[in-house]
């Protein structure tokens, strides 16, 4: 793969991987992992393959500075002050959502609510928190620009679960300082679904003092991973219900003592049992990687974009969800199965999702669309790709 820009901290052939005429459009399932990310891995696994926080020998410590390392630049990554927060690892966002709110403590709250453009993730989740616990449930509209008006809802001692970013159309929740400082406003917190943010939207989540940011590492360039930013106040408002080794400092034949009730190690309340150590070390050469990136490389993803949005909106036969472009486009062709679609694109090796993308309720009954194609872009996208896809996709429609 050729390099499009190229400086001592960015390289496009980063994805040298992809072989000539390969065009990978399924970025928001999960994105190419650089090459700096595969060698961080390999790394682990081949010099210092350890657990970490149990062992003393060096191959142990060198592990520890790693992962101590990721939990760093994890918060300076959403700007959040250390003093705060916290960072724990997990499997993935739905994970996360679901740790968090499975320990809540009902008599703390009143309701959960989330919203109608929600991933199955958040969604599901407050349906089984609200049958757990008999609260109520409800779930707010979203505008067109993702954006939610505020004064329609009561958030009085709410759970509030919302995404920042869709991952169906990347529409933003564009007032989420005030949405924030509305719940905690009201007695209220909150739970931040930032799963198709982190790639190439977090700034919507720097400084945004959330209750809890939840996020999984494999949409951000890194290693399958889940990670939850959580503000220390959360644990007053839990129960112990999901505990393991590498949790506790003490343990009695009737009783327990968690590392979590020490200032040192609060991250291990949501980290039960060994830990995917060679992930949590890809995560912090990923995030490093993202930090290098460069403003042309940049402006080349926002120029495909555009440029992907402008041919796809011009068309007649072409109905797409978006009304701005993002890295994240969802539509159909009149007349054509998506499935096939994605089926022809396949044989042209043109990689793209097809379905409902986990968003069932809104795509499906609420807007009663078919089965959808999805388009979502990544760094790694040359103009050419673009290109191809048009020109494939020009065949198949006319």
């Amino acid at each position: 793969m050729g390099a499009l820009f190229c400086d001592k901290m960015f390289n496009m052939n980063d994805f040298d991987y992809l072989s000539e005429g390969e065009v990978y459009l399924d970025g928001a399932c999960q994105s190419l992992r650089p090459r700096p990310v595969i060698d961080a891995i390999n790394s682990y696994y081949t010099e210092h393959n350890s657990c970490g926080e149990r062992v003393k020998y060096k191959w142990g410590v060198a592990t520890d500075e790693k992962v101590e390392e990721a939990r760093e630049l994890v918060l300076k990554f959403v700007k959040l002050p250390a003093r705060k927060y916290n960072v724990s690892f997990t499997l993935n966002t739905t994970y996360g959502i679901n740790l968090i709110l499975n320990q809540l403590e009902a008599k703390n709250f009143d309701k959960v609510i989330t919203s109608e453009i929600e991933h199955n993730s958040p969604f599901l989740a407050t349906m089984a928190f609200s049958e757990r616990t008999g609260l109520p449930r409800e779930v707010m509209t979203r505008n067109d620009d993702g954006s939610i008006d505020i004064a329609n809802y009561d958030f009085t001692r709410a759970i509030v679960v919302i995404n920042c970013v869709s991952n169906f159309d990347g529409r933003k929740l564009l007032n989420i300082k005030e949405i924030v400082k509305a719940v905690h406003k009201a007695g209220g917190m909150i739970i931040i679904d930032a799963a198709q943010a982190m790639a190439h939207s977090a700034d919507i989540v720097r400084g945004i003092e959330a209750d809890v940011i939840c996020f999984s590492a494999h949409k951000m360039y890194a290693p399958s991973l889940g990670v939850i930013v959580w503000n220390n106040d959360l644990l007053e408002k839990l129960t112990d219900g999901f505990l393991g080794g590498g949790m506790v400092d003490d343990v009695q034949k009737d009783s327990y003592l968690l590392s979590a009730e020490g200032k040192e190690h609060r991250y291990t309340r949501f980290e039960p049992g060994l830990q995917a150590w060679g992930e949590i070390v890809g995560l912090g050469a990923a995030i490093k990687w993202l930090n290098k990136v460069p403003k042309e490389a940049w402006r080349n993803l926002e120029s495909n974009m555009q440029e992907l949005y402008d041919f796809l909106s011009g068309s007649n036969k072409v109905h797409i969800v978006n009304t701005t472009a993002t890295s994240t486009m969802s539509f159909y062709v009149e007349g054509l199965d998506s499935h096939l679609l994605g089926n022809a694109l396949s044989r042209e090796d043109i990689m793209a999702r097809t379905g409902y993308f986990c968003v069932h309720y809104y795509l499906d009954h609420v807007l009663g669309l078919p089965p959808l194609m999805r388009f979502s872009l990544g760094l790694h996208n040359r103009p050419e790709d673009i290109a191809k896809v048009k020109k494939i996709m020009e065949k198949i429609i006319y």
